[in-house]
């Protein structure tokens, strides 16, 4: 391979970089404090609520991987300023616009733009940084994702307690803006001439499979799910992702390595890892509105009570790496997911009387098992996999992640909103009052304050906690489920420290894993 000669302008790239990353992490977890005001000033339905949110995930997840691949076909600063000018364009578009619909549909541009953004921002590196400097590289810019998604409700908070609901999208523009201009003059292209094509009709499977699949669910609770359309729905995302797995399996290189699983270990842990992203993105869906709705806090004081969870998540982030050296990733994984399961089963008692007090117990045992489980979960599920195929690993378990938190949010978004809705007395009401407060307990407390009947937006309170607590229920039973699996199957192996170091740099930017040299 060619030596990589290091650009004394390279940090100022990496830190364009690093801002685009920050951004993809805010807009994984912005929306969730202004789902309320999007109820209350668009007219947002719970179901509409779970699309604005999931547009971005499902896009997100079900495109990256074939993104990657065009990187390496047509080149990688091409297709990265690209992917950064579609999600540009998509946060101008969700500020301008003015009802639910138009909204999904730009929360769904900018996930085809993060798509290009995600695996093309960490594929430049090795053309910008030599070996021994790749590893700080990499770290920053996962550091960066991985504060954008804590900082997210913290500053869409802000901004809706200062601006407008359209100031949650605004806020990406001058950062990706920067990035743009930034990746342009500094930024050398790679490509790799061997790539494979991308596949069109495996693209295209991966998102209608994984878009049917969300529909179906999303629509379930307002259509029954023996409606029609919802079977429809859910038999049609069986087909065409069991379609998706037969040519995936009879691809020279695919675009998702399923053989990857055949491995007790990477299998177990990605499980895990999936399970774990599914409760926390059901947890990030329903926590918000019982903050704002029934406890009464604006929108930055939203973001502010969620970080107790984030603070768990990051003090047990450090804490598990250690442990999971010493004693093997089995017992820290499970762990992690019993006191997951216990921190959900904990919250599912909350009543009416509770006040913010053990909604932050809870929430800070939530954030500490679910980063006792992900962090050693996703370090070991990597490590163990060969460098040569370390690329695909991590492009499988990003994208099995995605879906599980795409899933989680259709899933238990759709049992909160069934739950409320058979919950709510709305007899005596007119029949349009009676429909608009089911949408959503925001929607129960504008019609109240309508037509001044307290007791209606006591009565949401009680509904939506009944809806609320029924979804961590189901949180902890997943979190019970994922911890049995771990401790059954998981290889009792401890955790290669070598290994761990190489990983992270193989696994999302490989110098040359096919022992072909990167061409300019």
């Amino acid at each position: 391979m060619n030596a990589v000669q290091p650009d004394p302008r390279r940090w100022w790239a990496l830190g364009a970089l690093v801002a685009a990353m920050l951004v993809l992490g805010f807009d994984l977890t912005i929306l969730n404090v202004a789902l309320p005001t999007l109820a209350a000033e668009l007219g947002a339905s719970t179901g509409q609520q779970q699309w604005i949110v999931d547009a971005y995930v499902v896009v997100f997840a079900a495109l990256m991987l074939p993104a990657g691949l065009l990187g390496d076909r047509f080149g990688r600063r091409r297709m990265l300023v690209a992917g950064l000018g579609v999600f540009l364009v998509g946060s101008a578009m969700g500020a301008l616009v003015h009802s639910p619909a138009p909204v999904i549909a730009a929360r769904t541009v900018m996930g085809v733009g993060a798509a290009l953004v995600m695996p093309l921002a960490l594929s430049v590196l090795p053309s910008l940084f030599p070996a021994q400097e790749r590893t700080k590289a990499v770290a920053a810019m996962t550091a960066a994702m991985s504060a954008g998604i804590p900082l997210g409700p913290l500053v869409g908070g802000w901004l809706l307690d200062q601006y407008w609901w359209g100031s949650v999208f605004l806020v990406n523009v001058p950062l990706v803006g920067v990035a743009v201009v930034v990746c342009l003059l500094l930024l050398p292209e790679t490509r790799d001439p061997s790539a494979p094509r991308v596949d069109p009709v495996s693209a295209a499977l991966s998102v209608t499979g994984l878009g049917a699949l969300v529909l179906g669910i999303i629509e379930a609770p307002h259509r029954d799910w023996t409606d029609p359309l919802v079977l429809g729905l859910l038999a049609a995302s069986l087909l065409l992702v069991t379609l998706l797995v037969l040519r995936e399996r009879r691809a020279e290189r695919p675009l998702l390595d399923l053989t990857l699983l055949a491995d007790r270990g990477f299998r177990w842990n990605t499980v895990a890892a999936t399970l774990g992203t599914f409760i926390l993105s059901g947890l990030l869906f329903v926590v918000p509105a019982h903050l704002q709705a029934v406890l009464g806090y604006d929108a930055f004081g939203t973001g502010v009570r969620l970080l107790p969870l984030m603070a768990g998540l990051l003090v047990a982030a450090k804490l598990s790496t250690v442990l999971a050296q010493r004693l093997g990733p089995r017992p820290v994984v499970a762990t992690g997911l019993l006191v997951l399961c216990f921190a959900a089963l904990l919250g599912a008692r909350t009543n009416t009387g509770d006040g913010y007090g053990f909604t932050a117990l809870w929430l800070v045992l939530a954030g500490l098992g679910f980063g006792c489980a992900m962090v050693p979960a996703m370090d070991a599920a990597l490590a163990g996999i060969s460098a040569d195929r370390a690329g695909s690993g991590s492009g499988l378990l990003l994208t099995l992640r995605q879906v599980g938190g795409a899933i989680g949010i259709a899933l238990l978004g759709s049992l909160l909103a069934g739950a409320y809705a058979d919950r709510l007395d709305t007899e005596g009401l007119p029949p349009a009052a009676a429909a608009t407060a089911d949408d959503s307990v925001v929607a129960g407390h504008l019609v109240a304050e309508r037509l001044d009947l307290p007791a209606l937006a006591a009565a949401a309170d009680r509904a939506y906690l009944a809806g609320m607590n029924l979804t961590l229920v189901i949180c902890g039973c997943a979190a019970l489920l994922a911890a049995g699996l771990v401790a059954l199957f998981l290889p009792d192996s401890r955790t290669n420290p070598a290994a761990a170091e190489l990983t992270p740099d193989s696994a999302v930017a490989p110098d040359d894993p096919d022992g072909r040299e990167w061409t300019a």
